[in-house]
């Protein structure tokens, strides 16, 4: 965990462009990320499950497992409420996560009670050391309140977060009001209106998450070519965009 905390340290904003199974993550690494994080919404959907808690834990850990062993970077994991409301469970499921190698998580309140969220930050911290990024989601769930958002990044430092996650926040005074009321590191999530990574930085955010971004552009793609090819049955525009060609197999292929 000690070199992905660090990357929050600075001197460079943390860009983390979300993946969703293993080529995802290693064709954002071989892009240059410094770490992987994945997007929770991306993971469920590509196992046809609704984001929202609903993707079985086994298939989160397998997903986790196949990325880990994609790429040679640190590896952060989106666990949204953490499949459960128990924080028992929610603390097997991450020293679960622990031993597969992920080096950090996301671990929503979904603008619920603040102790719902501090009993599973506690539950965790005691699984095992992992790097613990709490995220409140009252300006992604409504209009948003800085005031709110501060008193819970405050309880969830007291229980242990590493980091303060608030998506949805984009007004640059909202955010440097936020990065003053809080200790720790401050991640914001990428959306239309967000200030430029330049702006984020000189604001204090340590950290910007592209979230469902790069999912939604890939699948976009997928559809057109799809399209495309079902209406002509040309060849040739399966292959526009891909040349040069990428060898994916010899990507993964052992030496």
């Amino acid at each position: 965990m000690t070199n992905f905390k660090a990357l929050h340290a600075g001197p460079d904003l943390l860009i983390l462009p979300n993946a969703w199974d293993a080529i995802s993550a290693r064709v954002v690494a071989n892009a240059g990320a410094k770490a992987i994080a994945t997007s929770s919404a991306a993971v469920a959907w590509a196992h046809g499950y609704p984001d929202g808690n609903a993707l079985p834990v086994p298939l989160l850990l397998a997903t986790l497992r196949a990325v880990v062993r994609a790429v040679d970077v640190p590896v952060t994991a989106d666990i949204e409420a953490g499949y459960s409301d128990d924080p028992h469970a929610v603390g097997e499921t991450v020293r679960a996560l622990i031993d597969i190698g992920v080096a950090g998580i996301n671990l929503e309140d979904g603008n619920a009670s603040p102790d719902v969220l501090c009993a599973k930050i506690d539950a965790v911290r005691k699984a095992g050391e992992i790097f613990i990024n709490a995220r409140t989601d009252g300006f992604l769930k409504g209009p948003g309140n800085v005031d709110d958002a501060i008193a819970r990044a405050k309880r969830y430092t007291d229980a242990g977060a590493d980091g303060i996650f608030v998506p949805g926040v984009t007004d640059p005074a909202q955010i440097a009001a936020i990065v003053q009321g809080i200790t720790l590191p401050l991640n914001v999530m990428a959306r239309p209106g967000v200030p430029s990574a330049a702006e984020l930085q000189r604001l204090g955010v340590r950290r910007l998450s592209a979230a469902t971004w790069l999912a939604r552009a890939a699948m976009n793609t997928v559809h057109e070519k799809a399209a495309a090819f079902l209406a002509t049955g040309d060849s040739d525009v399966l292959a526009e965009g891909s040349v040069p060609p990428v060898d994916y197999n010899a990507m993964f292929g052992r030496g």
